[in-house]
């Protein structure tokens, strides 16, 4: 046992094989052998071992958690739950069972499982790191964010913190928009010298994450020189190609994904790196295949939705029910009341995913009269408290004075715990699909300013095609072409609907002038928003880089210098689009983009659409 908990395994597998010489089926030898295997990742002897154990004595639960720990190792996840039920039967409650459990379902990808067992578990061990950290892996996954940081924020305090755990904790604090905090734990997770390879792999994913790529490198030079056990292997071959990536040395990133893949052991695992592989084949202009990887992709992500949520992925693609109700305009001419002035109310970023908002929420960033805050769902969350107060959308006339201004209330409380908005700034409320919500946004703030970004229907199409998004719904909606097509379509013509209605104080933007015309477009932006001129806006890729975590999937692109390379790229694609450019005709002729397409690719200026004049040609009156 001191040989064991020294980590010389060798040694210790050595005495415990010679009282087995002597004394067979010993089960004290046996119970020691088993977790040297285990602790040496020798899974299937590991999986004999205990399983003779638990023949030898049923009634002891510790046998049937380590067999299920072994069977876990193995990929045998649902024998392993049978392990470990016949643990709980036996009336076993430690933290052991209830860590090793959840693990199992996270495993499994049934994150709102490992959320409730791992919740057991940091009830019987509230400081250990291990419990903690995957207890808010479950959070994050199962998309409660607030709940993984409020696990996280007291890390300083864990007990058996290792290296590793840290820089764990450290990454997750970091998806979870704590960059401070995370990079504070990476810091101690690096500072001792008994940092391993995957602690070191841990910290170069992280500092790739957030931008830092000189120290990201380093560390994928320092990795190289580590053993290696085949799962870091992987993952370094992994994040390799992502440097190498966004190094545009994309047949170096093809060749370092083709290695990863042969390491995993069934298509679920490989989507993340099949989606990456299809940027890389489409950079290199092998647009074919490209498209190839993606469908492989896709059924790959498919198989694993369905296995973390199967009767999400049994009743199909989203039939986003939000679009189905309209505001009523005869409540609308109702709607009265005192409202915050423009200059108290946010301002509004809102678009169909992958239209640009990162860069334009970058760009308004850089002014120092405005401050902008990761993509949170406080408007949904008002949303969800208005449905307790009338009927949604059609009855919004019905709120009275005093709740609306306690509705405001909670939502300037839920922005004060993601930032310290100083006086006299101005919040940028960036989320995408807060298209879908305008009339939550016109009735709490009538006098906001709404920017929305319009791209050619196509591109948008595309790039959420070939984008790998955690929420399952959004990926389950963009999992084929047709899909994502009708989503699209079926979002953006409601918003024009909406429009139509409400008549919000909005400034419509084109991506391609944005891109192609920079600095014209964000002066007529800065001129709509009565803000001064401020050079620093023309630097958005300076000011990124700065930031470090940006928490869409733009975070790569965004450092770079603003440019029109993906403006048309749908183009390479047309035999796949043809079936499903009828879908998308009503936007195609609203926003004029087909006639435009067939001269420059680059549409019209941006527009002003005011409260008094929405006449079709000005972006108003949906033709759709």
């Amino acid at each position: 046992m001191r040989l064991c908990e020294a980590g010389d395994l060798g040694a210790a597998e050595g005495i415990c094989r010679g009282v087995l010489g002597r004394s067979p089926g010993d089960p004290a030898a046996l119970a020691l052998l088993g977790a040297v295997l285990l602790a040496g990742q020798r899974y299937g002897e590991a999986n004999e071992t205990f399983g003779e154990l638990a023949a030898l004595e049923p009634g002891e639960s510790s046998h049937w958690i380590n067999l299920g720990t072994a069977r876990r190792g193995l990929g045998q996840l649902q024998e392993a739950l049978g392990a470990y039920a016949r643990a709980a039967a036996l009336g076993e409650k430690s933290v052991n069972l209830y860590f090793n459990l959840g693990v199992t379902h996270l495993d499994r990808g049934d994150f709102e499982a490992a959320r409730a067992v791992l919740e057991q578990a940091r009830a019987v061990a509230p400081r250990d790191a291990d419990v903690a950290l995957r207890f808010a892996q479950a959070c994050y996954r199962s998309l409660q964010s607030d709940t993984a940081v409020a696990a996280l924020s007291d890390w300083r305090s864990f007990e058996d913190a290792t290296p590793a755990l840290l820089a764990q904790i450290a990454q997750l604090l970091v998806n979870l928009g704590q960059q401070a905090q995370g990079e504070q734990a990476l810091e101690a997770a690096l500072a001792t010298p008994a940092a391993d390879a995957l602690t070191l792999l841990t910290a170069l994913e992280t500092f790739e994450r957030i931008n830092r790529l000189d120290d990201a490198q380093a560390l994928a030079a320092r990795l190289e020189t580590l053993p290696r056990s085949g799962k870091i292997e992987q993952d370094l071959l992994a994040v390799r190609a992502r440097l190498a990536q966004r190094a545009n040395d994309h047949a170096g990133a093809e060749q370092l994904y083709r290695q990863s893949l042969q390491h995993t052991r069934e298509p679920i695992q490989q989507y993340s790196q099949l989606f990456h592989l299809a940027h890389s084949l489409d950079a290199q202009g092998r647009f074919e295949e490209a498209w190839s990887t993606l469908q492989q992709a896709h059924q790959a992500h498919l198989q694993a939705l369905r296995r973390e949520n199967p009767a999400l992925v049994l009743s199909g693609p989203p039939r986003m029910v939000i679009t189905e109700h309209s505001c009523d305009p005869r409540d609308v001419a109702l709607w009265a009341g005192a409202a915050p002035a423009i200059e108290d109310s946010p301002i509004f970023v809102v678009a169909y995913p992958r239209s640009g908002t990162t860069l334009l929420e970058v760009t308004l960033d850089a002014h120092p009269a405005l401050q902008s805050m990761d993509e949170q769902p406080f408007i949904q969350t008002a949303l969800n408290e208005m449905r307790e107060l009338c009927l949604y959308p059609e009855q919004l006339s019905r709120l009275t004075d005093s709740q609306l201004a306690e509705l405001r209330a909670r939502y300037w409380r839920r922005v004060a715990t993601k930032v310290d908005l100083k006086p006299g700034k101005r919040l940028v409320d960036k989320n995408p699909l807060n298209i879908l919500r305008l009339p939550v946004i016109s009735r709490l703030f009538p006098h906001a300013p709404v920017l929305c970004l319009v791209r050619h229907p196509c591109d948008v199409a595309l790039s959420c095609y070939m984008q790998l998004f955690r929420a399952p719904e959004f990926a389950l909606l963009c999992n084929s072409l047709p899909s994502t097509c009708r989503g699209l379509e079926r979002t953006m013509s409601f918003w024009l609907q909406q429009v139509g209605v409400l008549r919000p104080a909005l400034l419509e933007i084109r991506y391609e002038s944005l891109v192609s015309d920079f600095e014209r477009e964000i002066r007529a932006i800065m001129e709509f928003l009565q803000l001064p001129w401020d050079e620093r806006v023309l630097r958005p890729a300076d000011h990124a880089r700065q930031k470090g975590y940006i928490s869409t999937p733009s975070y790569t692109e965004v450092v770079r210098p603003v440019s029109t390379r993906s403006v048309g790229r749908w183009r390479n694609y047309e035999r796949e689009f043809s079936p499903v450019l009828p879908i998308l005709k009503p936007l195609l002729d609203h926003w004029n983009y087909a006639a435009v397409v067939a001269v420059e690719g680059v549409s019209p200026n941006s527009r002003y659409v005011d409260r008094m004049n929405l006449s079709p040609e000005r972006g108003g009156t949906p033709s759709c």
